[in-house]
């Protein structure tokens, strides 16, 4: 193999001329004048131990999620790490391992996707689950569009209530709009939830499916018996999205409740908070509708000499034979968040993951309780509805504005809400995990107090 060796001046020239350009600047003639610059305004050059140090000194002066007392939510969350996920995700089989086609090689990356569905599939309540999602926003759009495909592509509505995440309704509207499938928002009553009649009513006989979140987006958790009934009554399949897969440990999933899709982000499951990811999405359905499932499904059979194996059992992809019939263009199994995903919980292992759940909400409800003794402007935004271990909390100010004061106390309150619109009230969106200590909730309720 010949070393790799760059372009030099006569390479340069002889593409330009080809080109039928003069000068390397001609190849950005297009490019606005306004937009250019002659040079950055960059420090001295330094040498590679000075440039660290540097960059150092910049990262310390942030302000961490683990140095001061963080109520950060909204979709992604803090939770325990044991050191055995970084541990497993660190070995060279699996962190260079990408896509499992032949079984015979990829044993080890077919069992954890096999295992991985099978901890979501009894989470979720359903009995078939894949690995092929980024994060939760893709997973609610394969969810939809799967919707649409069981029911033939008769219905073209999507009912959508207003407390699913805002950053999915904007992928999905994305998705939406250029499939020509009109969608329909139900907002929350008074106290948060959505109300089934307004549901049933939304949905008719049209819809192929309605869309909700619980806990939703402002950390309630639903009614889902109820609103199950309600979407099915007009023919349509109920989704259930979960962006806090924590919960989980003590709520029922939408499987328990006849909803025929259950899926979301399990960012929670063993993947720290990052700037934007990596995340994982997950997505659960009945035995019925599995060929119209999205992406891969891992099964488990024998081989030749009658051993345990694993294999890709459906993988309805447009890389593989379906081609244009394809299901969906996902295009990778998001593999090495899923062994995140199963290492973490079976090491935390049922029983912690319940007593992990019951943490995050008895934590939740002690920093309500300390709320609604205060005496001042500080209020829960809907206090008899039941949440998990997020809430929406209002105070002398905008959403904005308190955020900045209380960081301004060393405390990293929560996530405003006016930052995504919608009906709800302009407030401060707190998240409690059993990350969040005794003495964090004292500082939490301390900085409250000097804003009174």
């Amino acid at each position: 193999m010949h070393p790799w060796v760059g372009a030099g001046n006569d390479d340069q020239r002889h593409i330009l001329t080809l080109l039928g350009l003069k000068t390397v600047d001609d190849l950005f003639a297009s490019i606005p004048a306004e937009v250019c610059t002659e040079r950055l305004d960059l420090p001295p050059a330094q040498d590679e131990d000075g440039i660290r140090k540097t960059f150092a000194a910049m990262a310390n002066a942030n302000a961490v999620m683990d140095s001061l007392p963080c109520f950060l939510g909204a979709g992604v969350y803090r939770h325990l790490q044991p050191a055995v996920v970084d541990a497993v995700l660190s070995r060279a089989e699996f962190f260079t391992s990408y896509t499992p086609y032949q079984p015979e090689i990829s044993q080890g990356t077919l069992q954890v996707i096999f295992e991985f569905q099978t901890l979501i599939g009894r989470l979720t309540g359903l009995p078939v689950a894949n690995a092929s999602l980024y994060d939760g926003a893709t997973a609610l759009v394969e969810a939809v569009l799967f919707s649409h495909r069981v029911l033939r592509g008769k219905r073209n509505l999507v009912v959508v209530a207003e407390t699913l995440h805002p950053m999915y309704r904007k992928v999905l509207d994305t998705y939406t709009t250029a499939a020509g499938i009109e969608v329909v928002v139900v907002p929350p009553t008074d106290d948060g939830r959505l109300d089934p009649e307004q549901v049933r009513a939304a949905a008719s006989d049209r819809a192929c499916c309605v869309v909700l979140q619980s806990p939703n987006f402002l950390g309630i958790v639903e009614d889902l018996p109820s609103l199950a009934d309600a979407t099915h009554e007009g023919g349509a399949l109920a989704v259930q999205v979960v962006t806090e897969a924590v919960s989980l440990g003590l709520l029922a999933g939408g499987g328990d409740f006849e909803f025929d899709v259950v899926c979301g982000e399990a960012q929670s499951f063993g993947i720290a908070p990052g700037f934007g990811g990596p995340h994982l999405g997950f997505f659960a359905c009945a035995d019925r509708h599995v060929r119209q499932m999205p992406g891969r499904l891992a099964g488990e059979t024998m081989d030749e000499e009658g051993n345990r194996a694993f294999c890709l059992t459906l993988s309805t992809r447009e890389q593989h034979i379906r081609r244009a019939k394809a299901t969906s263009n996902i295009c990778t199994n998001q593999g090495l968040m899923a062994l995140a995903a199963t290492v973490w919980l079976e090491a935390v292992g049922g029983a912690g993951l319940r007593e992990l759940a019951a943490s995050c909400l008895a934590r939740s409800e002690e920093l309500k309780r300390r709320i609604a003794e205060l005496d001042g402007p500080w209020r829960l935004a809907y206090p008899s509805s039941p949440t998990f271990n997020e809430f929406l909390l209002l105070g002398p100010g905008t959403g904005p504005e308190l955020v900045d004061r209380l960081a301004g106390g060393k405390v990293l309150a929560g996530v405003p809400t006016a930052t995504w619109g919608g009906s709800w009230p302009d407030g401060i969106l707190v998240a409690v995990t059993e990350r969040n200590s005794a003495s964090d909730i004292g500082a939490f309720v301390a900085a409250l107090e000097k804003l009174s």
